[in-house]
């Protein structure tokens, strides 16, 4: 049975850990809070945008863009966003898990978080650059990402991009995902993806109807797909990034969060045995002393 002393000890070092835990959850419950505002500010935008898009190729069925084209087999881009840190629970394995599962043996990668490159060069794969981008999220940063993988997708390459990133459902789910950046097809630009907000297409149909809106192309189509769709993929990209972001940070304060009442049950059920052991020595010493005094008589 252990002594009071080393009790005690135990208790001391599981306080200081559940101090630690909880100025952690505070920190994570704060930037949660700013990344939460940030990633759903974001949605409408990108939603609008999204509208965009699906009537301006609606209504320009002659004209195409590089960036639209569908392309055959070959060798992808994955670009995977995951966290820099740890102590975020399960986040970043159950991410990092399917990005080994489902990505192809020829596949290259473009990584935004420690993390995610860190597994991939353990694993041996394709690491083809690494982006870093602080917190909170800045559109510039994500904008360079897009702008290497859509050079790289112009080039020949690759024939297909896409991007592992955690979904933010809500503080207690994220769900890991995969979006297909380029190329973008008339069919994935109304469709609804799993993050809310994007797109608003009708059930069942896959395509979003749009009212006959007789838009008027100036200076030309192709020169307002060369605006406009280069700009769509930049923002999709960067709320992908800051749905990832809010994963991350609710995952974060959840865990600390867990931790900390972990840890004052712990200290509870340390303090009760402590108590106890306490309560025997004294028994024991009472014991003693009334058995000498009978032995004295």
């Amino acid at each position: 049975m252990p002594n009071t002393r080393d009790i005690r000890r135990r208790i001391k070092s599981v306080k200081n850990t559940a101090q630690i835990t909880k100025a952690m959850q505070l920190v994570a419950a704060s930037k949660m809070k700013r990344a939460q505002d940030q990633a759903l500010s974001g949605r409408h935008y990108a939603d609008l945008l999204n509208k965009v898009l699906v009537n301006l190729k609606e209504y320009s069925l002659d004209e195409t863009h590089d960036l639209l084209e569908a392309r055959g087999e070959g060798r992808e881009i994955v670009v995977v966003v995951s966290a820099d840190k740890g102590l975020c629970g399960a986040l970043n394995t159950n991410l990092l898990r399917r990005v080994v599962r489902e990505s192809g043996e020829n596949a290259g990668y473009v990584t935004i978080g420690a993390k995610g490159r860190r597994t991939l060069g353990r694993l041996r794969r394709d690491l083809l650059a690494d982006f870093s981008v602080a917190d909170p999220v800045d559109f510039v940063a994500v904008k360079m990402v897009s702008k290497f993988v859509r050079e790289r997708f112009l080039a020949g390459e690759c024939t297909r991009v896409r991007v592992a990133f955690t979904n933010f459902i809500n503080t207690l789910q994220q769900a890991p995902y995969f979006e297909t950046l380029l190329p973008v097809s008339p069919v994935a630009l109304g469709a609804r993806r799993e993050f809310e907000g994007i797109g608003t297409a009708e059930e069942g149909t896959g395509k979003e109807t749009v009212p006959d809106s007789g838009y008027i192309f100036e200076p030309s189509p192709q020169k307002v797909f060369d605006q406009v769709v280069p700009q769509y993929i930049d923002f999709l990209l960067y709320q992908m990034v800051l749905e990832a972001r809010a994963s991350e940070h609710s995952a974060r304060m959840v865990a600390m969060k867990s931790a900390t009442d972990n840890a004052n049950q712990l200290i509870k059920d340390l303090t009760l045995e402590y108590n106890k052991v306490r309560q025997a020595s004294i028994t024991a010493e009472l014991l003693e002393i009334s058995t000498a005094q009978m032995a004295l008589g």
